[in-house]
């Protein structure tokens, strides 16, 4: 199945535009987990299996996986998720860029190795860095465009060509206009500028967008949803992933993220039905 349609699928079936982000950090986890030799397998699991009927998406952060060489628990994790929870699409946040014969290894890294349904992509190499991957027709390619970061104005908002236009507004034209050959890509785009969320969103039309910025990052859920979602009240993988998966300490660490989530989808949900 594609993942445009497994989205589609999840959103409808838990009535959820919420993603949980997983960035396992041993640090944080509770103490009965922490010398634990599978303690990022067996956190992560956790959480995955008391949210998944809250979510439209897990997007695990290949960074924090290799920095700990838990490559393997990442392996297993994306197994799990596709064998218990069927239908949650998994999308692997590497923000990959690169060309040629070295963007192809990634590619098979994210959709061979790891059986990710998406990945992100920082397309500041052009369209030719992002062929290896479309070459996934089913797979979702989704690009950086206006990132949540302060830093990301230092570039992202620089005014480009003739027409003075933002350069996240030519990237976004760009992917939906020209590169956008399989149907299956989408962008990165910040909650924490939901004003320029409204200007890609009506550059881009449906198109699938991936939100990260609420919660610890304080991007307001209200403003999001307005900004961001399409008419038919969807469009939207908004990410939480520090506030949901750290909501608690204690052996009831994963109902304590379950709480987080549901209330989180439902804080969404309550805003797409006001819009």
């Amino acid at each position: 199945m594609k993942f445009t349609e497994l989205l589609a699928g999840a959103w409808a079936k838990n009535d959820s535009l919420l993603c949980v982000g997983l960035d396992p950090d041993p640090a944080k986890f509770p103490p009965h987990l922490k010398d634990k030799p599978d303690r990022i397998y067996r956190f992560c699991t956790a959480i995955v299996d008391a949210t998944a009927d809250l979510v439209c998406a897990f997007k695990p952060q290949i960074a924090y996986f290799a920095a700990r060489r838990a490559e393997a628990e990442l392996e297993a994790i994306i197994h799990h998720i596709h064998e218990f929870h069927p239908g949650i699409p998994v999308i692997l946040d590497a923000k990959r860029g690169d060309i040629g014969p070295t963007a192809e290894q990634y590619a098979i890294e994210a959709f061979e190795r790891y059986k990710a349904d998406a990945v992100t992509v920082n397309p500041y190499m052009g369209r030719d860095s992002l062929e290896p991957w479309l070459a996934y027709a089913d797979k979702g390619v989704i690009l950086l465009c206006r990132t949540s970061n302060p830093g990301g104005s230092d570039l992202q908002a620089l005014e480009v060509g003739a027409s003075r236009t933002a350069l996240f507004e030519r990237v976004a034209e760009k992917v939906a206009k020209e590169w956008n050959t399989t149907g299956q890509c989408g962008l990165v785009v910040g909650a924490t500028f939901p004003q320029e969320l409204a200007r890609v969103r009506a550059i881009v039309g449906d198109m699938p967008l991936l939100v990260p910025g609420i919660g610890a990052q304080g991007g307001d859920i209200s403003a999001t949803v307005k900004a961001g979602q399409t008419a038919a009240g969807t469009g939207l993988i908004i990410n939480s992933s520090r506030a949901i998966l750290y909501a608690g300490q204690g052996e009831d660490f994963a109902q304590a993220a379950r709480g987080a989530a549901l209330e989180t989808r439902d804080t969404i949900n309550r805003y797409r039905k006001e819009t």
